[in-house]
């Protein structure tokens, strides 16, 4: 889990990990074998294999949940309509919110759409998920809940890199904790 102050390179950190942003020095290997920073490698490859969230959700304003949650399971790794619809119910049913599937992203409060983008990842089956500072935005009282997400992914196995200033969550839930400061572990 890397923390450390603002500008110090999590969020540089994950989008290296998921491939946008290039490596001025160092490797980064998916499950013992694949060099995401080998420029022979194959990014869109990689990118199935992980899901990412970032603070502001990124969700598509102009569709419903249930399409911000099936558009890439479909699109990208080719799952019928009605089994991609399914899987994102069931995630739905797990990690909420459950009961908004016809819902539009402008019309949930900042947590709820923050699980969206969870279940959206989640969708895709991820090897490995990124969460960059998923609960900055986010009203204090309701932090929790999305850190309790978080908190039921990785002890279903799910590996989880986060950027986070949740000090205490970092504590209790990681493996490991890297600091980061001026763009190098500490």
């Amino acid at each position: 889990m890397p923390i450390g102050a603002s500008g110090s390179g999590k969020s540089t950190l994950l989008r290296c990990i998921n491939g946008p942003e290039t490596l001025d020095a160092g490797r980064i290997i998916l499950d013992g074998d694949v060099e995401v920073s080998d420029p022979r490698v194959d990014l869109d490859q990689v990118r199935r294999r992980i899901g990412i969230v970032f603070q502001s959700c990124n969700l598509f304003p102009h569709t419903s949940v249930l399409d911000n949650i099936t558009l890439a399971p479909r699109k990208v790794i080719q799952i019928r309509a009605s089994q991609a619809r399914t899987e994102a119910l069931a995630l739905l049913d797990r990690f909420g919110p459950a009961g908004k599937e016809h819902g539009y992203p402008d019309r949930l409060s900042g947590v709820r759409a923050q699980r969206v983008a969870i279940v959206r990842a989640l969708a895709m089956q991820p090897e490995v998920m990124l969460f960059d500072e998923i609960t900055s935005a986010l009203d204090p009282l309701l932090v929790g809940e999305v850190l309790d997400a978080v908190r039921e992914l990785k002890s279903g196995g799910l590996t989880i890199v986060m950027a986070t200033h949740e000090m205490g969550f970092a504590r209790e839930v990681a493996d490991r904790v890297s600091f980061l400061h001026e763009g190098r572990v500490r």
